[in-house]
């Protein structure tokens, strides 16, 4: 399909500055084939049945953005800003870098307070490979101390993400450290909703998909066909792979929270609709045609124009049911991207 089926105009006021207070207040537009339904997010245990299965990502944002000076000898040291988007074991990261023109391997990358990084490789695609001076949980304790959150580039701040973004840009239910992105469907939960959803009867399961930085990279081509994915690191454990296919055996939904719970579990999910364990990268790209094998209903946030999420959920409701709700929602004042309202999305597969 041509990326220009996936354009529309959205003013720049319809995109969200912070969260809605508390994050269960957020609105919900609830996209069905019969029509469109204004909810808030706190109503959703009302939405589903008791048997439903409800999948989150726990993936956790790391602060990945850093800033620095490159070192190297003989030469003057450069202003560096980092932006790790992949982690490849260990102390070693690809990153996005500026101005990554002027860094070549062998260069020392100075975060201050002792913590450094060594550039190892450039690749032809323009990120850098590096590699820290600790990995494990010491490399965290320095991103920590040194980094910060890494919020996307449609939210602006004056001197970039600030401490309210610390704990903003993060779900409750954050656990497995690693991502450079928030799974933004996510922000809206409380644990007030979550015990909501519990005495429904719901059952909730995680899975881990580390969102790469890559998310945010515009889609260059001028026909779906010709985009690469990027790739992200995540993992089905066994047991929650078990749960997911007994609750739907048993006549349960499957509603996933966000498009990267989505896409790791279509990821991990046979032509015969079983849920199978997995570990390990996946760059599925998902564009209208596809037939859904694990997800029946989606939650997720209103994405960018001609954006991979915008395609994926045209795939999941179809292309012209999400331009007439993105319409709908344009014109009703909903809150736009990361720190923006929701929907609840009906699926057509099954």
């Amino acid at each position: 399909m041509r990326v220009d089926d996936f354009d529309f105009d959205l003013p720049r006021s319809c995109i969200a500055d912070r969260p809605a207070v508390p994050r269960d207040a957020a609105r919900l537009l609830h996209v069905r084939p019969e029509g469109l339904s204004d909810r808030i997010v706190r109503e959703l245990p009302e939405m589903v049945r008791p048997g439903d299965v409800v999948v989150v990502n726990d993936s956790r944002v790391i602060p990945a953005r850093l800033y620095g000076l490159r070192t190297r000898p003989g030469v003057d040291p450069l202003r560096i800003e980092i932006l790790l988007h992949k982690a490849e074991g260990g102390a070693r990261w690809r990153a996005f870098a500026r101005p990554g023109k002027r860094l070549k391997p062998g260069d020392a990358l100075d975060f201050g307070g002792g913590f450094r990084a060594e550039v190892t490789d450039k690749s032809e695609a323009g990120d850098v490979g590096l590699i820290f001076d600790r990995e494990g949980a010491s490399l965290i304790v320095g991103l920590e101390a040194h980094g910060e959150m890494p919020l996307p580039p449609y939210i602006h701040r004056d001197h970039g993400a600030d401490e309210r973004d610390r704990s903003d840009y993060q779900t409750v239910y954050a656990r497995e450290e690693g991502s450079v992105a928030a799974p933004t469907a996510g922000l809206h939960f409380t644990p007030e909703l979550l015990a909501a959803l519990d005495a429904k009867g719901v059952k909730r399961l995680p899975v881990t998909l580390h969102v790469g930085a890559g998310t945010f990279l515009p889609v260059k081509v001028e026909d779906t066909a010709d985009h690469r994915m990027h790739s992200e690191w995540g993992t089905i454990p066994a047991a929650v792979a078990e749960a997911i296919n007994a609750a739907r055996a048993n006549g349960g939904r499957l509603l996933a929270i966000g498009t990267t719970a989505t896409r790791i579990l279509e990821t991990a999910t046979g032509e015969d609709g079983v849920v199978k364990p997995f570990s390990g990268d996946t760059a599925i790209f998902l564009t209208p045609g596809y037939r859904f094998r694990a997800v029946d209903r989606l939650l997720t946030n209103f994405h960018l124009p001609k954006s991979t999420l915008f395609m994926l959920v045209s795939a999941f409701a179809g292309l012209e049911r999400m331009q007439s709700a993105y319409a709908h929602a344009i014109a009703s004042g909903y809150r736009f991207y990361s720190y923006g309202d929701t929907s609840l999305l009906e699926g057509t597969s099954r």
